[in-house]
């Protein structure tokens, strides 16, 4: 890495941005080396993806001003930050699902021969030849719909590379991807590095700041905190200057003796959206008082298996029981009417109406009760008492009700639907991927939440690609590989490596 005397690639310096009253960057200034990996660091809502949009064109900053190479521009859209070799790969793809890996990475700038015809094999000649170059392997010719979420990362960096990025700012990269996927991005990220590039990490996962960055800006509540060398941080240190406070990473667990069994899935068989079994005959019981985590690589029939219990998609054999009751193939409101409750893996997609307030998304599924209702008449009083309550003992920011969902972080996005779920008093809680995406503090909170379910004598079952997360809180571990439950361990009978081994299709 360039030493940090000489001219920085990026300065941005008093950059200040607010939406209404909402002050998201307040005078930041960042320093970005030539050739180092830069950590921004922060909590869900602290001003870093803001930031990063600013330094992207996205967003104009309302005061401040950007260095390139010591020379001031002003940076009006994307387009323009491509011109100056900044490229971005935001936390949501954008890219289309029905054109081809080739096709998305040269999409805008394609190559066109006589008559307007588009010339699709120097295309994928020039991504061959990129991916060559920068080791990120992709098949050229595969529609992005049918490849995982790992090759759709490489797909937006590479389309980032064919328009010449040499900085490139990743925003939570490794929030969707397995932890093979995250080493193998390290591995990227490193090459990229030796080959010449700048990289900005927007992150809040603080192992892998400690494995991959050179410093680490971090960010609260819209101000810089402090920018330190990583080398002489630890977990702790960071997680303490991004939140403000000791952060705990163990959530304290009461001894219990589970219950009755709660949750019961006898023979499970669920297909995928190409007819293919996604679920193959999984069984599996949560008992009361107790979390049971479903560990496995993304893509093994976790999606499936959770859609299915809570009724959004068709059982093709087999039973599921909730407190004895057979709910399979019920709507989704008649299952919810039965006990179970759900955190969806995709919070903005089916946990949330993002266009609706936080009153609103919190009465959802009870709207059409009394008191939230009469004659199909809402009532706002109790639906705003019911939110303000939930928003107190939940924690969620900003605390008004009539706040915009799409406007909140990740954290309070995911705040509003478990305050909504467990407000509910549901007795069983199936949590699919909870944490993903959110900072340690948000962390903090949702894993406190499930056990305090779990310890009041619910049944929850913990769906999570996050190993370390499945064995921090389960007190049975089942491993799911093709659609199977291929092993299940008691809490502390089965360590990490055990559990990859049957992860990755492994024998006991």
């Amino acid at each position: 890495m360039t030493t940090q005397q000489a001219v920085p690639r990026i300065e941005m310096t008093g950059i200040t941005k607010a939406f209404g009253s909402v002050v998201a960057n307040d005078s930041i200034s960042l320093r970005v080396a030539p050739g180092e990996v830069h950590a921004l660091l922060g909590e869900n809502g602290a001003g870093k993806t803001t930031l990063m949009n600013i330094l992207y064109g996205l967003y104009p900053p309302d005061s401040g001003q950007i260095r390139l190479n010591g020379d001031r521009v002003a940076i009006h859209g994307a387009s323009e930050a491509i011109r100056l070799g900044i490229g971005m790969v935001h936390q949501h793809f954008k890219l289309v699902d029905t054109f081809t890996v080739a096709q998305n990475i040269v999409l805008g700038r394609e190559r066109v021969g006589a008559f307007g015809i588009l010339r699709d094999a120097q295309a994928v000649e020039a991504v061959v030849e990129l991916s060559a170059k920068f080791g990120l392997r992709v098949d050229p010719l595969a529609v992005v719909r049918d490849v995982s979420v790992g090759t759709q990362q490489r797909v937006e960096i590479l389309k980032a590379l064919y328009r010449r990025a040499d900085v490139l700012i990743l925003d939570e990269p490794t929030a969707v991807l397995t932890p093979q996927e995250i080493d193998e991005l390290m591995d990227i990220m490193r090459l990229l590095v030796d080959q010449g590039t700048t990289i900005i990490l927007i992150t809040h996962k603080l192992r892998e700041i400690i494995a991959i960055a050179d410093r680490c800006t971090v960010i609260r509540r819209g101000k810089v905190v402090d920018t330190v060398d990583v080398g002489s941080a630890t977990p702790r240190s960071l997680a303490s200057a991004m939140v403000g406070r000791e952060v705990l990473f163990t959530v304290d667990r009461k001894t219990t003796e589970p219950g009755d069994v709660r949750l019961a899935i006898d023979g499970l068989v669920v297909r995928n959206a190409r007819g293919l079994a996604a679920v193959n005959g999984a069984s599996l019981s949560v008992r009361s008082g107790e979390i049971v985590g479903v560990a496995g690589v993304d893509g093994n029939g976790q999606s499936e298996l959770v859609e299915a219990l809570v009724g959004v998609r068709r059982v093709e054999s087999g039973r599921i029981l909730v407190d004895q009751t057979d709910v399979t193939g019920m709507t989704p409101k008649s299952v919810q009417a039965h006990g179970l409750a759900s955190i969806p893996e995709d919070r903005q997609r089916r946990g949330l109406v993002l266009e609706y307030s936080i009153a609103d998304n919190m009465v959802m599924g009870i709207h059409d009760r009394a008191p939230y209702s009469r004659g199909g008449i809402l009532n706002e009083r109790e639906i705003h008492r019911r939110a303000a309550g939930l928003i107190e003992r939940f924690d969620v920011r900003p605390n008004d009700p009539e706040y915009p969902a799409g406007s909140l972080s990740g954290g309070n996005q995911q705040k509003v639907i478990i305050a909504r779920e467990v407000g509910n008093d549901p007795n069983v809680l199936v949590a699919a991927q909870p944490t993903r995406g959110l900072d340690v503090g948000a962390i903090e909170f949702v894993h406190r939440a499930l056990v305090e379910q779990r310890d009041r004598g619910k049944a929850v079952l913990l769906i999570s690609l996050d190993l370390d997360e499945v064995m921090n809180l389960s007190d049975r571990i089942a491993v799911i590989y093709e659609g199977k439950i291929v092993g299940i361990f008691e809490r502390g009978r089965v360590d990490e490596h055990h559990l990859g081994l049957l992860m990755a299709g492994g024998r006991e």
